[in-house]
């Protein structure tokens, strides 16, 4: 396959031009201006440290449609005994740090100090967000991710106790249901995604329904604050 390599322009090749396992360009920087134009064409970065710069488009993105989630019984147990309270944008850096420390089976982490510094600076401009689920004035778990228009791309969880992570994720995508967002991005799937309803999509149908809810309504920036009775419900 042909490495695109990126200069100092936020262009990117189309996602047509992947390699057979998704990767679509090296090198560039992480500036805000070039991760929302990567998250609205269709590609996110995913990289180990020293190694370069690398920005993928999976032929097949895993994919979890709003009104495609998936409770359990015991799931919806769990949820009814409200074992946390559930926040959005209370401590986003410390989430995204915890994600960085989670354990991940002896291999190394993406989330690396220039990752986190550059999803935090995209949080300062109010596109990127947390949520985080506590016990008492613990956090034991969390997620977050980036949303531009009515999509949410997910980039990383954590849990310290069971549940905690799941918990969060699954409030989430309701709220997002109820304020009319499509498809989350989760990127790769997994197990664990599948069990919450995610499910395969070609490259094609992924973009497309990029295209239509990245224009969907005005991206909503800004710490996001429902009321935690929405969340916790």
């Amino acid at each position: 396959m042909k490495i695109h390599l990126l200069d100092a322009d936020l262009h990117f090749p189309p996602v047509s031009a992947a390699g057979d396992h998704g990767l679509l360009a090296v090198g560039g920087d992480l500036s805000p201006a070039r991760l929302m134009a990567a998250y609205e064409h269709g590609t996110f970065p995913w990289f180990m440290e020293d190694e370069p710069i690398m920005w993928w488009a999976p032929p097949e993105r895993a994919v979890l449609p709003t009104q495609g989630l998936k409770v359990t019984k015991s799931m919806r147990n769990i949820l009814n005994r409200r074992p946390f309270r559930i926040t959005m944008d209370r401590c986003f850096e410390e989430v995204v740090r915890q994600c960085q420390q989670a354990p991940r089976d002896g291999e190394g982490t993406w989330i690396t100090d220039d990752i986190v510094d550059a999803y935090a600076a995209l949080h300062d401009l109010g596109v990127a967000h947390s949520v985080e689920a506590w016990r008492d004035d613990e956090l034991v778990g969390g997620l977050y991710g980036v949303s531009l228009g009515r999509m949410f791309f997910g980039e990383s969880m954590f849990s310290t106790q069971s549940n905690a992570s799941k918990v969060a994720f699954i409030q989430l995508v309701r709220w997002l249901a109820l304020n009319g967002f499509g498809p989350v991005d989760c990127q790769i799937m997994n197990p664990h995604l599948a069990s919450l309803g995610a499910v395969p999509w070609p490259r094609a149908q992924f973009q497309t329904q990029l295209n239509l809810f990245l224009h969907a309504a005005p991206t909503m920036t800004g710490p996001w604050t429902p009321h935690e009775h929405h969340l916790n419900a």
